[in-house]
């Protein structure tokens, strides 16, 4: 499979906070919209989807491949998990990195590293990547209430240009499930990176 063949490239990185939910539909709808989606996946965040959805994710970054790509029938090559210290993957380079990037959930010490510009693993690197050139890195913290340390770190990313979108849904929909509030989130992240969505209706408006 080429770059031709997908409408798009993308880069999801899952951090231990908590909502592994939105992140799961996130990645489910970027296969069905045929983006090609590296996954970046930390150590904690596969303990937050064994804990919250009960996902045993491999640590293996080729086993988890495999796992990820059968459960949402992805396409050959349509999503690739890397490992956190794989620095020869593409989302380490600038000259290979895709200009879009999502951090979700986002843990407040990935925010924490991110603003600073630590890049001591892939998630953090990837990050700093696509602010260097001046890509769309979208960031879905989620903590309540924020300390005036985490509201400073996301002043800073804001200020370069990174979007900073709480996991904190609306209810103007009327939602009457879980799914309805996971929806609206993935469906504003969807707005944001340009791809059509039908799952969330929008303010004034029904699907």
């Amino acid at each position: 499979m080429t770059l031709a063949d997908f409408n798009g490239k993308i880069t999801l990185a899952i951090t231990g906070a908590s909502g592994s939910l939105y992140a799961l539909r996130l990645l489910e709808c970027l296969v069905a919209a045929n983006y090609q989606v590296y996954v970046l996946i930390s150590s904690a965040a596969r303990v937050v989807l064994d804990t919250e959805v009960n996902v045993k994710l491999p640590a293996n970054p080729e086993a988890a491949t495999k796992f990820l790509s059968e459960k949402y029938q992805a396409k050959a090559e349509q999503i690739t998990v890397f490992g956190k210290e794989q620095w020869f993957s593409p989302v380490a380079s600038g000259s290979a990195a895709p200009k879009q990037m999502i951090v979700c959930p986002c843990s407040t010490g990935t925010l924490a590293a991110i603003s600073q510009g630590m890049s001591d693993n892939l998630i953090e690197r990837a990050a700093d990547v696509v602010i260097k050139e001046r890509g769309q890195l979208i960031m879905v913290p989620r903590e309540t209430p924020f300390s005036t340390i985490h509201l400073a770190n996301m002043h800073s990313l804001s200020q370069m240009g990174v979007t900073i979108m709480p996991a904190a849904p609306g209810f103007y929909h009327n939602p009457e499930s879980i799914n309805d509030l996971i929806d609206f989130m993935v469906g504003r992240m969807l707005d944001h990176i340009g791809i059509e969505q039908t799952i969330m209706p929008r303010w004034g408006y029904s699907n």
